[in-house]
């Protein structure tokens, strides 16, 4: 274990770099990873802020990974399958992996950010799916919020391009 690199256990939210992440008008977070940091490396872990009426992504579902959330402050709806849930301060959501009766996204209230810590179990490949657009993405080499740079694959397409799986084969 002379190869193991000796982290902290305490990382204080306070002290996070967060990167913020926007697409069009819908779509914005600030977030910073707490699990690697301290050496995880089968445990995800992010600090999430969203801002007041936007949401962090898109509407989906893990085939390979457990979600957990734990709403630190603000409010906002959970959207889970075909169904919504209010959440605020101190509620814990879980979303395992399934498909699309497990697809999920918070959304935060319209008054104040939606804070919350994201924890997931890492394994890959994974495959999601998006119900609001009929995408399919799949990550292999690192997990959904794992390193970038060791996916093998990482693709993303839209469920009517798909071909027949003899397609292309002599």
């Amino acid at each position: 274990m002379a190869d193991t690199p000796v982290h902290p256990p305490v990382l204080r939210l306070a002290d996070l770099d967060c990167v913020a992440q926007a697409h069009g008008e819908t779509f914005e977070a600030h977030f910073a990873s707490i699990a690697a940091p301290l050496g995880a490396r089968r445990l995800g872990a992010r600090y999430v802020e969203v801002p007041a009426g936007k949401k962090a992504w898109p509407f989906h579902c893990h085939h390979a990974n457990d979600e957990m959330f734990v709403i630190l402050s603000g409010s906002g709806t959970l959207r889970y399958g075909d169904k919504r849930h209010s959440v605020a301060g101190g509620d814990v959501v879980v979303c395992p992996a399934g498909g699309p009766e497990t697809a999920h996204q918070l959304i935060a209230g319209a008054d104040e950010p939606l804070r919350y810590l994201a924890v997931s179990t890492m394994n890959e490949p994974d495959v999601m799916e998006y119900p609001d657009s009929g995408k399919v993405t799949v990550f292999a080499g690192a997990a959904p919020g794992g390193d970038k740079t060791a996916r093998r694959v990482a693709l993303s397409l839209r469920t009517d391009s798909a071909v027949d799986y003899w397609d292309g084969e002599e």
